[in-house]
This record gives structure tokens, sequence and C-alpha cells, in this order.
């Protein structure tokens, strides 16, 4: 899913191209992918874009007529700029807005449609359907504790919390933790205002830093790279691979269809956390270390 760094540089690319333009109209895939029934999308045909805004992990595109379109791309939703008028393309193709000089279009790869598009009237519209989290990126230290601390939940989920937390996911959340040496376990009201203000640090610094990246990487063309998963991560989607800090093995927590990667040696103390895949593998025979889990590995090999 894109995040913070991804929609940054999203919204730059839009603004160089759509902002002052007028909004033609907007054709549609798939009827599925329009969420809100009031104000009609019609509505925003004809209008003059006025400004293009982050909303957490959406894309808020403002027009004259205070009406916003607001666009989750969730997963597997990408944007692409290609020459007026351009046909949807096949199965992917849920939108494609139509501007004097472009088309936005909006697909989204495979078979389950979690993309969305809401039409929203002015501020109040566009905050009821904004998750409400605070700006991390110009968050004071103070701010980011009381958020940080106003519910007593794991690190990992509360940074990739958007009630509280802004525009930040799995990916940059395990970037985050590992930068500030911090297990994606540990609870929060244990944290000690040493840690939080690593933390704090450790969030700007690592979406600073991935924002300056991707501007560089798309250079003057439109982001058409927009992944989770990048060589230049440190543990996120480096399982098994050298923690780029000790040269440990990276490893990771699996729920459900996601996944948190950690460093042991860097944020854990060596200890390892408990992994629901491996644990079912080894039973009783859990390991606390990463030698002793080899260990383990070895002799379920052999047997």
């Amino acid at each position: 899913m894109p995040e913070l760094p991804d929609i940054t540089v999203y919204i730059e690319a839009l603004e160089e191209r759509i902002l002052n333009q007028t909004l033609e109209r907007v054709r549609l895939g798939s009827p599925f992918l329009l969420r809100s029934v009031e104000p009609a999308l019609e509505s925003a045909h004809g209008a003059r874009v006025v400004a293009i805004r982050p909303a957490g992990k959406r894309i808020a595109i403002g027009l004259e007529n205070d009406i916003w379109l607001v666009i989750h791309l969730m997963i597997a939703g990408r944007l692409h700029w290609t020459k007026p008028e351009s046909k949807l393309p096949g199965k992917r193709g849920l939108a494609a807005f139509d501007f004097p000089n472009g088309t936005l279009l909006l697909t989204e790869a495979g078979s389950q449609r979690r993309a969305s598009l809401h039409v929203a009237a002015g501020e109040t519209g566009l905050l009821a359907i904004t998750p409400g989290g605070i700006d991390v990126m110009t968050s004071t230290l103070d701010e980011f504790a009381r958020a940080l601390t106003s519910e007593n939940h794991t690190l990992k989920r509360a940074l990739t919390d958007p009630h509280m937390f802004s525009g930040i996911g799995n990916a940059y959340s395990d970037e985050i933790l590992h930068r500030a040496r911090l297990s994606p376990v540990t609870w929060t009201e244990r944290l000690s205002k040493e840690q939080i203000r690593a933390l704090h640090q450790a969030v700007k610094t690592t979406l600073d830093t991935w924002v300056a990246r991707l501007r560089a990487e798309r250079g003057q063309d439109f982001p058409e790279k927009v992944t989770a998963f990048r060589p230049e991560m440190a543990v996120h989607g480096k399982y098994k691979q050298p923690c780029p800090v000790c040269a440990g093995p990276v490893q990771r927590i699996r729920y459900a269809s996601n996944e948190t990667n950690y460093c042991p040696h860097c944020q854990t103390g060596g200890k390892l956390l408990a992994d629901r895949a491996l644990s079912r593998l080894l039973g009783s025979d859990w390991p606390r270390t990463l030698e002793e889990l080899e260990t383990r590995l070895m002799q379920k090999s052999m047997d």
C-alpha cells in the first residue's frame, strides 16, 4: 500500500500536471470504485483543480466548486499519467480522470477491488472520511508523545493506526522501528521518554530519507515504480537477509496477509519473537535466540 513517501511524490507529480487544469470528466471502469452518493460525481465535471493534498494514505484533489475527489489506492491501486482521452486498460482500469493536457488513470492489479473513490463536499465532508491521525512530519515531540501514548498498543500497531498517525503503514513502520532500535511488540505505555524521543526522530528521518529517494528516482517523470519492497530498505521484505547494521539475519512475524520484519540483534536484544508459522512447525521447541532457532530447524530437517 502506498504510504506517506509514495503519496508525497504522487502529489508532487500531480501538482505539476493537473493543478489549475479543468477536470473535463471522470470515466468509471468499475461501479464498485465509487463509495459515496452525495455529492454526485458529475458535480466535479468542468471544475478547475485548486488543491492537491494528502488525507492520510489517500490523495485528495480539491476543485474550485468546493468538491473534493478522494482516492484511496489501498494495496494494489496505482496512478498513471497518459495522453488525453486514453482508454481504460481492460480489467485493471478503474477510472480515468480527463484533463485538457492528459488523462490520469487509476488501475488496480488482481481480482479484489479495494481501491476507492469518494466525492466530498467542502472541508467538513473531507474530514468526515479522513481517519484523523496527526501529521508525523510536522508534529512536535509533545504532540507525537500524546498520540503515541493515548492508547496502550504495541509499537507496530500504534504506528500503523491511521487514527493515531497519518500515512505510516506496514513497510515504513518496519524501517522506522529498525532505525529507532525498538521492538515492534513493545507496549507504548512501557516506553521511556528517551525511547519516545528516539522514535519521533526515527519517524522523521526515515520518512524524509525515503521522500528524497523517491523524488530522485522519479525525476521529471510520473511515478510508476510504486512498491512496498525496495532493495535499499533495511528490514522490510528482507526475511533471512543480513541486517545492514549488524549483518544478522532479519526475522519476521507473520499474521493474516501481512508480516512484520525486524532484526533481533538490533531491536529485541537477540530475542526471537513468536511467529505463527514457525510456532506450528516447532511447537513447544520454540527458540529464544537465533542460535537456538538454527539448531531447532536443523534438527527438524534431519527427522
